[in-house]
């Protein structure tokens, strides 16, 4: 049991270790965490490790977890990305405790700034944009003072209640934290804690012209709410001596922040601002095209909420930035979707073979749904004399370790018989249009003599009870590793082959069942999932991964050389 437990503690990130020393100490009866997403654009995956995080991280301990909207910016704004991050939380398996919005605390974040300038630690500044940037100095130069730093409380107090009455334009006045403009650290500053911006909020329309920055709304909002353990990723660890200084000069709760590092993924981009540019420039069809990094695009391309889940955990909480390969959230959702995928046969580039012995017009042969899970049962799958199997499956003139489909050689048809070509039949072009092909009865799937042994299975077609599917093969949106650091434009770097388009793929027909939220295995070919735009009349599956990781195998062939 010592050997256990020692195991446990061994395995905690440094989050976990934090948590349990100050409820060991008795520091908090139970912790409290948010997940305080910009209602600007849509969730992408890196936030998904933030999500993972904080909900995780209360559920482990006993905690709760607020969402909180940071909606301080009302010109970037909207509702839409309110209803989509809520979905997507949701979606990810997670609930919240409570639901607020930084627009909740305007006129308590507004008392709060007034008690800084009756402090004499507030005072607005007539400066321009451009000036203030330059007053701040270098980060090996000490800034200089505004020259309107020593304005009076009254006077900075009559300025700043004019500037919420709208008297002043946008960007005409600011109000200022007075801090130390020597700081080493340039955050402490005099950082500007509202400016003006006469712009309709989503919420409180147009009562406020006036909005808080992130640096004065995020940590007294975490205060209100009493939140215990305020997990930023590491781009905010400059910014904590001023979310510090703000709590103990307003005296108010304590909350803490805490720095983790984000995620960042290979051949992928997740600036929203970059985000927005795909979507803009028509690189993709919308925020949640296939391709993009969204959690509501990789909904879309089929992969699970669980696949996610497991991707975080695998991935860990550290301190330190790095980039992590896009394969392994591939083999995350492989891994999971091998356990509860249905399997079906679909042939994409169809060739034609006739079972010339084959005397019934048809049977229905039991397939396995999933053997990774028996409790899906068995489908039965139609077969007859005239079938499709795909156009690789066969070569007239095999080289050597070629086992599947060739003149005179065998192969099992996946659930049904073993085949042998007999002849190939080509057109005036000498193009193949049909093979035709003898079946051995006794080598039924499941028979008694069904043991006869090959070298390859194939799946197929029957062609008339074939339907009709569009097949969406999607890949990375990206040909190199990194295109957020590349010198040129990142759209440079899209990869012209992320998505090719099957219009007529050839299945089953237990796919015209086909629902949404299943998630299908088309067997050889890959995990799939039905697409939003499917219809009664014409069925749409996206490709979300396939069977095995190619990309390295096919970064090699295009760059031959690159490792002499």
């Amino acid at each position: 049991m010592e050997e256990i437990k020692k195991e446990e503690e061994k395995s905690l990130n440094f989050l976990e270790e934090i948590v349990e020393e100050d409820l060991a100490a008795g520091k908090y009866k139970s912790i409290l965490t948010r997940f305080p997403p910009e209602p600007n654009g849509y969730l992408h995956i890196g936030h998904s490790k933030s999500i993972v995080l904080n909900f995780g991280l209360a559920q482990k301990y006993g905690g709760k977890t607020n969402l909180r909207f940071d909606d301080t910016n009302p010109v970037t704004e909207d509702t839409e990305y309110v209803e989509s991050i809520k979905e997507d939380i949701r979606w990810l398996g997670f609930e919240w405790a409570n639901e607020f919005y930084a627009s909740d605390y305007f006129e308590q974040l507004y008392l709060f700034a007034e008690d800084l300038i009756g402090k004499g630690l507030a005072y607005v500044d007539d400066s321009s944009a451009e000036d203030i940037a330059l007053m701040k100095g270098t980060p090996t130069e000490a800034g200089t003072a505004s020259p309107y730093r020593n304005r009076t409380v009254e006077e900075n107090l009559q300025l700043f209640r004019d500037m919420r009455a709208g008297k002043y334009r946008d960007g005409e006045r600011v109000l200022r934290a007075k801090v130390d403009m020597s700081a080493p650290n340039m955050q402490l500053r005099d950082p500007i804690m509202y400016r003006i911006k006469h712009a309709h909020h989503h919420r409180t329309g147009d009562a406020w012209c006036i909005y808080p920055m992130y640096d004065f709304a995020h940590g007294q909002s975490d205060s209100i709410e009493h939140i215990t353990h305020s997990i930023c990723t590491l781009e905010f660890v400059s910014h904590r001596p001023l979310y510090d200084w703000f709590i103990e000069k307003l005296e108010i709760y304590p909350s803490r922040q805490y720095e983790f590092a984000r995620l960042n993924l290979n051949y992928t981009v997740m600036s929203k601002r970059k985000l927005l540019q795909l979507v803009n420039k028509g690189y993709v069809t919308g925020w949640d095209d296939p391709r993009m990094p969204t959690i509501s695009g990789l909904r879309r391309r089929g992969y699970t909420p669980e696949s996610i889940r497991m991707f975080a955990d695998k991935i860990g909480v550290q301190k330190r930035e790095n980039l992590i390969d896009v394969s392994l959230l591939e083999f995350c959702v492989r891994e999971h979707l091998n356990k509860v995928a249905l399997r079906r046969m679909v042939v994409f580039d169809p060739l034609k073979v006739v079972i010339t012995n084959y005397e019934q017009e048809e049977e229905w042969l039991p397939s396995e749904d999933n053997p990774e899970d028996a409790a899906t049962g068995h489908r039965k799958v139609p077969f007859s004399r005239e079938l499709y199997i795909e156009n690789e499956d066969f070569m007239e003139h095999p080289p050597k370790k070629f086992f599947r489909l060739s003149p005179g050689q065998m192969v099992r048809l996946k659930s049904a018989y073993v085949i042998k070509c007999d002849e190939v039949i080509k057109d005036a072009a000498g193009k193949i249009t049909e093979l035709r092909c003898s079946h051995l009865p006794e080598s039924k799937s499941g028979g008694a003599q069904s043991n006869i042994k090959v070298q390859a299975t194939i799946h197929w077609v029957s062609i008339p009870h074939a339907i009709t599917a569009e097949v969406r093969l999607y890949d990375r949106l990206f040909r190199v590793d990194d295109p957020a650091n590349e010198e040129a434009d990142f759209s440079e770097y899209i990869n012209p082959d992320s998505l090719q388009v099957l219009p007529a793929a050839y299945a089953e027909p237990a796919l015209r069942d086909a629902k949404f939220n299943e998630h299908y295995q088309f067997l050889r070919k890959g995990y799939f999932y039905l697409d939003k735009d499917s219809s009664e009349e014409k069925l749409i599956f996206n490709r979300t991964t396939t069977l095995r990781d190619t990309w390295e195998k096919e970064k090699k062939k295009d760059r031959p050389n690159q490792e002499k």
